[in-house]
């Protein structure tokens, strides 16, 4: 069956591409109307499907959020005015867990997690790495690994006192986010919703084990 989402990622990525030689106001003002037809309803569309798909899976409700094109120049050296990417999120529990959706002229990619845990997260993160939870993330960091899954690097170069380099899961404790990506193949891109429904149930484990322990 095609997906009814499926001229998505073609349409946008042509326009991304063009937008990337050509950034700026002036450019896009005369492409709006592109930008509205082949990018921002299309991909409307497809955050609303997912959504409603999450949601009927959960019996919860999923807040999903499209990024904005307009870059925030205000603290960058580059000037130009818009994204040549389009990002879309779905976050799914009390504890931030979200499913990615990303998209540019270079990638097309899946993934899910949380992107930076908040002041209280972080001490309860790293008090349960240090026990039992510890060991159910890393055997589930493997196995997404193992389904084409693979977890950013941890943002700390050292391992965070008080706990030592010879922490068994000092990897973990390393961390300030835990995030999983998975570049979509061709034939995912031709099925964007069901390619976000199978990452959505691939980490859908992590999910609920982040939850257990994070849940604001």
């Amino acid at each position: 069956m095609t997906d009814a989402h499926a001229q998505l990622i073609p349409g946008a990525r042509a326009f991304l591409a063009e937008l990337a030689q050509n950034n700026s106001r002036d450019w896009f003002t005369v492409h709006k109307d592109r930008y509205e037809a082949e990018l921002k309803s299309p991909a409307l569309q497809l955050m609303d499907s997912a959504a409603q798909t999450i949601s009927r899976r959960t019996g919860a409700e999923v807040t999903a959020k499209m990024f904005r094109p307009q870059r925030d120049v205000r603290f960058s050296s580059d000037k130009t005015p818009y994204n040549t990417h389009l990002h879309l999120m779905w976050t799914v529990n009390g504890a931030g867990c979200a499913l990615f959706f990303g998209l540019a002229p270079d990638y097309c990619t899946a993934g899910g997690g949380i992107m930076g845990f908040s002041k209280t997260q972080l001490p309860r993160w790293r008090a349960a790495v240090d026990g039992a939870f510890g060991d159910e993330t890393a055997a589930l960091t493997d196995i997404l690994a193992l389904k084409g899954f693979a977890a950013r690097e941890p943002e700390l170069k050292r391992v965070p006192a008080p706990y030592t380099k010879a922490h068994p899961h000092g990897h973990l404790l390393q961390r300030k986010s835990l995030t999983f990506w998975h570049e979509m193949t061709a034939r995912e891109q031709a099925a964007p919703l069901g390619a976000l429904m199978s990452a959505y149930l691939t980490q859908e484990p992590m999910f609920a084990l982040l939850d257990s322990a994070l849940a604001e």
